[in-house]
């Protein structure tokens, strides 16, 4: 009987714990259709918070994707990646840049279907994110594709969409990076 009795508390302690645990999911609606992210706070608190407060202040509402990068689009580049780029906003809303949350730190790494921020240096993620188009190691800490091996802040994963991912890359300009015109994300917001 006492055995049956711990059991059910160490169950009901499971479902408790899995359940306190705070799922945050957000619907990216872009001129081609939705893609639903899953947002992982208990990992990269930093990073997560950051991009939700542009969520909650609807900053990247009428934003766009702008840049694609695929395998043939990076001829300078010795380390190829494949991500879609977005979230630029207006520069006077900007708020301050955010510390480096890297993979190692997190332990979420670049696969297909992740949500990171871009940057130029370590500690200056401000607004714009990307999402990885298969699995991409080389943003991950200790990667080569940054010189300073620091990696980029992964903090989610798409859920839902991934096609419109691949339909937005897909829509590349041939020798350039750069959307014209861009694909408008129309909004984000938190699903409840």
């Amino acid at each position: 009987m006492k055995r049956i009795s711990l059991t059910i508390i160490v169950m009901l302690f499971v479902i408790l714990s899995v359940s306190a645990q705070k799922k945050e999911v957000c619907k990216i609606t872009t001129s081609l259709g939705e893609i639903t992210v899953e947002l992982y706070p208990e990992k990269a608190p930093i990073t997560v918070a950051n991009f939700l407060k542009y969520v909650d202040a609807h900053l990247y509402d009428n934003c766009s994707f702008f840049r694609a990068v695929t395998l043939n689009n990076q001829p300078k580049d010795s380390i190829k990646i494949e991500v879609i780029q977005g979230g630029e906003i207006d520069s006077t809303k900007v708020f301050a840049p955010i510390p480096l949350e890297t993979t190692k730190q997190t332990g979420i790494s670049h696969k297909n279907g992740t949500l990171s921020m871009a940057r130029d240096k370590p500690n200056s993620a401000t607004t714009n994110f990307f999402i990885c188009i298969n699995d991409q190691p080389s943003l991950d800490y200790g990667g080569k594709r940054n010189k300073d091996g620091q990696g980029f802040a992964a903090f989610g994963s798409v859920i839902k969409g991934m096609e419109i991912v691949k339909k937005i890359q897909q829509l590349h300009p041939e020798q350039d990076q750069y959307f014209k015109p861009e694909i408008r994300i129309i909004s984000i917001t938190r699903k409840k």
